[in-house]
């Protein structure tokens, strides 16, 4: 998929098949990568098809399942490593989270550049914009470009977030969703963390957690 200037794939990695994201400036040959899940070298292969040098690699939260790649490619591609500042203990835990699945261990990374509600990360002509929206985890975050915003696990097709591991509040990811993604036009499309697409419009519309 493309639009305008910004090449834009997808691909599913990780034990609990995450959605990650690879968006890269056609003009510019550089990319941002979102929710390096797992299979670095199937996202390598991704940025090698399209010729493109990884500038950013921005996860939504610190969950195991959306950090399992991103170690290795720092070490492969050198890019920095940007999450909200809130994420960082819970980023701490990785190896107490993949033990609680029965999962195996993953090389911790280097936060690069901790993010807060607002930041502003460039690709090519694009802006990506930072909205904080605690709830699934304290610094879990979406991430707007245009008329696209990237959920993580915060809004999911028809569903919200879960809220029963550490740092989760339903109460904050209902107030999130409906102060910092519903204010959205209807329009915007919604890529989540998991699952297919979706858009603003039709979740406030049908997803259960709303009606």
């Amino acid at each position: 998929m493309k639009m305008n200037d910004i090449i834009f794939e997808t691909l599913t990695v990780g034990p609990l098949e995450v959605n990650c994201y690879v968006l890269g400036s056609e003009k510019e040959k550089t990319a941002i990568i979102i929710d390096a899940g797992g299979n670095p070298d199937e996202i390598l292969n991704i940025l090698k098809k399209h010729h493109l040098t990884l500038l950013y690699m921005i996860n939504t939260h610190a969950h195991f399942d959306h950090v399992g790649g991103i170690s290795a490619m720092q070490i492969s591609t050198g890019a920095k490593f940007l999450i909200h500042q809130d994420e960082i203990p819970l980023l701490r835990s990785l190896n107490e989270q993949t033990d609680a699945f029965g999962l195996p261990k993953i090389s911790m990374p280097q936060v690069d550049r901790p993010l807060k509600d607002g930041d502003k990360i460039v690709l090519g002509n694009e802006t990506v914009v930072v909205i904080h929206t605690p709830g699934h985890s304290p610094g879990s975050i979406c991430l707007l470009m245009e008329n696209i915003v990237f959920t993580g696990d915060t809004l999911f097709a028809g569903s919200i977030g879960r809220t029963d591991l550490y740092g989760g509040s339903y109460d904050n990811i209902i107030r999130s969703i409906k102060t910092r993604l519903f204010t959205l036009g209807d329009h915007v499309m919604v890529y989540p963390g998991h699952g297919p697409c979706t858009t603003i419009g039709h979740e406030k519309q049908h997803n259960p957690f709303f009606q």
